[in-house]
């Protein structure tokens, strides 16, 4: 079994969230996984026993609410290690209504595990149903680009017949993500009350041999960065430090994380919106260490030169020079890597109680700039049973279809498949200031 590289455990860490319907066990899971890996304390372990037996569940539900009614409400995170890796683990709600949470979630996990309870489904039939809220789950992990999906059939312990159960409810599982273009990397059969296949294995169980959940999660990918594509870094803070005496570089470092590319000394770049140019003088990562910056951490970088930039201002590559035939008068002699963008198509995964209709107008923020954003149209949503693609005017509470948005100012979006930071947003309501939806740009 081959180690994962942990000379940077914020890097190799991986955080994995664990999503499906209500009641699937999600929460039981993780208290399986916290207790069988030895990573929950023996007086923390008598806190959550119900008349003599632990009730699992309650080590990730710690809202007041969640444990009166047996339910998640809220993203609980946990964190534990084995010897091969550290875990990030995300405790998803299952209720429709709480999907927006899970969206937040799954939006910098880089994994997902989604239980299917089999005793819910059909399981003495071949062509069964999956529950509605287990297709929208693995749906919305496809559309957040979550690295790694696996499936874990839950409760098979609880069944008749668990061989025969998880021969259907696994094909039906590939039929499903085989239809719906998503890329699973394995299916489990799981008990997480009595610990079956999740840390130890069961050996023959439901005819399957192979390896457990854990060691499953130990052998996952984290998701990779966009390191192989044009700088293009949001400001978040401007530090000042106007004693200093130097005059060959700007007198402020501008903060951030790089969302593409990598920043070095020498890296000519490009301000956006202002389209002032400058060539990067110093940068220093967290720890305030000079050298280069890949995407996914944090940075300081000085220019050559003061330049007016602010938060919500982005330091992109510069431009390049386009391809211009003898006979092209519109082509201009560069174009910038990451153009801005005032018109967008997008998918939106709709969080807000009030119906989503063309002619709105929201805050959206991308990077750390706002910007209003008004619904051009609704082209269609997304049938979660039968993954067509319907004609629609609205969008409902939590649902996903592809909308047109016209922002006010220009933005340097791209396709979430070919950036992920710069192919997200999110819509803000402009009078409650509530979270209205997650956007991906297609």
């Amino acid at each position: 079994m081959t180690t994962p590289d942990n000379t940077n455990d914020h890097i190799s860490a991986l955080r994995f969230i664990t999503c499906g319907s209500v009641d699937d066990g999600k929460s039981t899971l993780i208290g399986r996984l916290l207790v069988d890996s030895k990573a929950v304390l023996q007086d923390h372990l008598a806190g959550v026993t119900r008349g003599g037996e632990t009730d699992l569940a309650l080590l990730t539900d710690g809202l007041s609410a969640e444990r009166e009614q047996g339910i998640t409400i809220d993203v609980a995170y946990r964190y534990f290690a084995t010897e091969t890796r550290k875990f990030i683990i995300g405790d998803a709600p299952g209720h429709e209504q709480y999907t927006r949470n899970m969206v937040t979630a799954a939006s910098s996990a880089d994994a997902a595990v989604v239980l299917v309870d089999a005793t819910k489904l059909d399981w003495q039939n071949p062509q069964l149903e999956l529950l509605p809220q287990t297709r929208r789950h693995s749906l919305l992990v496809h559309l957040l680009r979550v690295h790694s999906l696996v499936f874990a059939v839950n409760k098979l312990d609880a069944v008749a017949d668990p061989a025969l159960a998880w021969k259907h409810i696994s094909a039906a599982l590939d039929a499903f993500s085989a239809a719906a273009g998503i890329d699973v990397h394995t299916t489990v059969p799981v008990s997480a009350l009595k610990g079956w296949n999740v840390v130890d294995a069961q050996p023959g169980w439901c005819s399957y041999t192979g390896p457990t959940l854990l060691e499953i999660l130990e052998q996952l990918p984290n998701t990779p960065t966009d390191t192989n594509l044009p700088l293009a870094f949001p400001v978040q803070w401007v530090e000042k430090f106007h004693d200093s005496a130097v005059t060959t570089q700007g007198r402020r470092v501008f903060w951030g994380r790089v969302a593409a590319g990598k920043v070095a000394v020498g890296t000519e770049v490009q301000i956006f919106p202002s389209g002032q140019k400058a060539v990067v003088a110093q940068v220093i990562d967290h720890a305030r260490q000079p050298g280069s910056v890949a995407a996914g951490l944090s940075a300081g970088i000085t220019l050559d030169r003061e330049v007016d930039v602010s938060r919500g201002d982005w330091i992109v590559a510069a431009p390049v020079a386009a391809a211009v035939a003898e006979d092209d008068f519109d082509t201009p002699a560069s174009v910038s890597p990451w153009p801005g963008r005032k018109e967008l198509s997008t998918t939106i995964a709709w969080m807000d109680d009030e119906p989503l209709v063309a002619g709105r107008t929201y805050l959206a923020l991308h990077g750390h700039r706002w910007v209003k954003a008004k619904v051009r149209r609704v082209v269609h949503k997304l049938n979660i049973n039968t993954l067509a693609e319907e004609d629609a005017t609205q969008l409902e509470p939590n649902a996903i279809g592809h909308v047109e948005l016209l922002l006010q100012e220009a933005l340097p979006a791209a396709p979430f498949a070919q950036a992920r930071v710069l192919g997200s947003l999110i819509l803000v309501d402009t009078a409650s200031h509530k979270t209205a939806a997650a956007v991906l740009v297609n």
